[in-house]
């Protein structure tokens, strides 16, 4: 009787275990836990506007540290993102008050169906090369949203987000003062590939606060819709791409807008190591002789929206990363050379910029300016040190025209450049 009682609990033991066994095996399989931690030291010496001869440079290193986790069962998926931003030195070595981590990413899916699923709460949208939607991954801070958003993938992509902020729980009103935000905000997207050709057509109804001189106490919503599409055509080693968008409605301040993007380029693999790119980026802009001349003239400058705007126009960021919008737009025309052998590459980017309208001269009255706004030369280079670490780092200059700076000041004789070195760690803890 003993041994049979010995050899029963035994049994139950190992049924035990094996079900405890199964359920860590499949809480792993569910369970994704990664992080990052990721310092940059910058030098930046006319860095975004022109310095002149008697600034100095500055000279910091600031850092970003995620915790990335998301969690399946049956039809939930669950996502969390924790991040600590800072600049090494901002707080004092035994401050009390030094926590700054913050949520970055918190949402939960329902899938409806294999296709179809529904995902709310604060969430980072990025949508083809990232021009309207990007999650800006290179500021530390990145870029998330807090909406609703509706997704249908199966032989094509359709994705459909409403949002409406508000900056607190209010009792009376709807008036919204966060900025750089917007106030309410729905898009559609749409994508479908057809053999070599990816298509994207893209709809965006932007709702802003009204900023108007005699907005208060009505609280009104200044609305602009954009419409356009994305085409990009891959066939062997050569990429051919283009994109056009228009927007109108309203801008801020109640005025018309009509605007437009457009862009053409293409990207060529030589061989194994070279690669090479030319590309040609529009955005329309406002006239400051049309301003001066007309105050009920229509707003022409087109806003990228929420794009991960310091991919485009240069490193140096002289153009639409919260500066250079309602101003007189932008041609760009680009091209860019890369080599890559094992664990390193290296792209070397040169920009020609030029004003897509007129740019008055504030010395002369009346006088419209050359629409040259400059050149810069970017390079970037990267080493994959290992699986999960990878060092890089890039040197930029402008070379700016006294256009440039009448638009934004400085001094275009003056050396305006800007370096950067940054290692990015990103170990998988669970997966």
């Amino acid at each position: 009787m003993m041994l049979i009682r010995f050899l029963q609990l035994q049994l139950r033991f190992l049924i035990l275990s094996l079900i405890i066994l199964f359920s860590v095996n499949q809480l792993m399989a569910q369970l994704k836990v990664a992080a990052e931690y990721r310092p940059r030291t910058e030098y930046r010496h006319g860095y975004k506007s022109m310095f002149t001869e008697d600034d100095k440079a500055a000279f910091f290193t600031s850092q970003r540290m995620r915790l990335n986790g998301t969690y399946t069962m049956d039809k939930l998926k669950f996502g969390v993102s924790l991040q600590d931003i800072r600049v090494w030195g901002d707080v004092p070595q035994q401050s009390s008050t030094s926590n700054q981590v913050m949520l970055y990413q918190g949402w939960a899916e329902y899938m409806f169906t294999k296709q179809f699923s529904m995902k709310i709460g604060r969430q980072e949208l990025k949508y083809d090369d990232e021009r309207i939607f990007g999650n800006v991954d290179w500021v530390q801070q990145g870029r998330v949203h807090d909406l609703a958003l509706f997704k249908y993938e199966k032989s094509f992509k359709l994705h459909v987000g409403l949002a409406f902020n508000q900056e607190s729980e209010k009792m009376k009103t709807t008036d919204y003062n966060v900025i750089g935000n917007y106030k309410a905000m729905q898009f559609v997207w749409f994508n479908k590939k057809i053999d070599a050709l990816n298509l994207s057509l893209l709809f965006l109804n932007n709702g802003l606060q009204n900023k108007s001189a005699d907005a208060s106490p009505v609280f009104k919503t200044a609305f602009s819709q954009t419409f356009g599409t994305r085409l990009v055509y891959e066939k062997k080693n050569v990429s051919l791409f283009g994109a056009t968008y228009y927007t109108s409605g309203k801008d801020i301040t109640l005025r018309d807008l009509s605007a437009y993007y457009s862009s053409l380029g293409l990207n060529a693999k030589l061989n194994d190591q070279w690669g090479a790119g030319l590309g040609w980026e529009l955005l329309s802009g406002t006239s400051q002789k049309e301003k001066k001349a007309n105050s009920n003239y229509t707003n022409n400058s087109f806003t990228p929206f929420y794009g991960t705007n310091h991919k485009f126009n240069g490193f140096m960021d002289y153009f639409y990363v919260g500066n250079h919008l309602n101003s007189v737009g932008l041609n760009d025309l680009y091209g860019n050379i890369s080599y890559k052998k094992k664990k390193f590459n290296i792209v070397l980017t040169p920009h020609f910029f030029s004003a897509a309208n007129d740019v008055l001269n504030p010395a002369v009255s009346g006088e419209v300016m050359s629409k040259s706004l400059g050149t810069e030369i970017d390079i970037v280079a990267g080493y994959k040190l290992a699986e999960n670490i990878q060092i890089s780092g890039g040197y930029s200059q402008m070379f700016g025209t006294e256009t440039l700076k009448a638009l934004s000041g400085g001094d275009n004789k003056a050396t305006n450049n800007w370096a950067w070195v940054m290692i990015t760690f990103k170990p998988d803890f669970m997966k």
